[in-house]
């Protein structure tokens, strides 16, 4: 299972991510856990203790380690650099474990258009090429509000994209580029999960101004959430409701892949 969480900032990808892992780690699956945001914050969404967080460096920003496995300095534009550079050690030599979930950052080259020719641009493509050939039960990236890190070569190992979106018409559109992106690379696999859902009649405008992708499951609006930040809880923990919502968007995902192999 290979699921890439996606959508606009703020509207909770990463606190899904950090649910699903959970959820799936206390089903007793192999997880890992890839936090793929320019801003890694999924450690303290997963209740990680600050020795581990401590630990934790995302790859982009690893200089010396890229200069050395590329043959070129980050922030080289052009000239020579190797574009398949060695990445086979790195998930388990740069990543941490706690409570079942293994977690790596590999941060994110903020860049438009159709890439950063750059090392640190080929070091992410090669070690997300890898992350798809790893033999982890369950892998979980927790991406920004694009496609950048997937490309042809590895859609074919992605399960789904889950696009995180709130009830709001601006959230939605961009939902809908993310849709439109997916599909130029191939990835026609998208589900939505709506968060901070207040009521019904927020859960049926999601329904029914979804930009033509199922949704899979709906979180609840919960100040909690906040509260577990200030507190450096696990949302896991601390929010039930969460944790039940999160339970029953991992059982029909399981369905609807189970769905699609039969069909296959």
């Amino acid at each position: 299972m290979k699921i890439a969480i996606s959508g606009k900032g703020g509207v909770g990808k990463t606190t899904l991510t950090a649910l699903l892992a959970q959820v799936y780690a206390d089903a007793g699956r192999d997880v890992l856990a890839v936090d793929a945001d320019p801003s890694p914050c999924l450690a303290g969404a997963l209740g990680f203790p600050a020795d581990l967080r401590a630990r934790l460096r995302p790859i982009v920003e690893m200089s010396d380690l890229i200069e050395e496995r590329t043959g070129a300095k980050p922030g080289t534009v052009g000239g020579f650099f190797t574009l398949n550079p060695r990445v086979d050690d790195l998930p388990d030599r740069f990543s941490v474990k706690h409570r079942g979930v293994r977690l790596l950052e590999m941060g994110a080259v903020e860049i438009g258009g159709s890439g950063c020719i750059c090392p640190e641009g080929a070091m992410l493509k090669t070690l997300m090429t890898h992350l798809m050939f790893r033999k982890d039960d369950v892998l979980i990236l927790d991406m920004y509000a694009g496609v950048e890190h997937l490309g042809r070569a590895t859609v074919d190992f992605v399960d789904a994209m889950i696009v995180v979106v709130e009830p709001t018409r601006r959230s939605l559109g961009t939902a809908a580029q993310i849709k439109k992106l997916a599909a130029d690379i191939g990835l026609k696999r998208l589900w939505l999960v709506g968060n901070k859902v207040r009521n019904e009649e927020e859960a049926a405008f999601l329904r029914a101004e979804s930009p033509g992708m199922p949704v899979l499951g709906l979180l609840p609006a919960d100040m909690a959430v906040q509260e577990a930040d200030r507190l450096g809880i696990a949302v896991y923990d601390h929010v039930p409701a969460l944790r039940q919502a999160a339970e029953q968007i991992a059982q029909r995902m399981a369905n609807e892949r189970a769905v699609g192999m039969e069909r296959k």
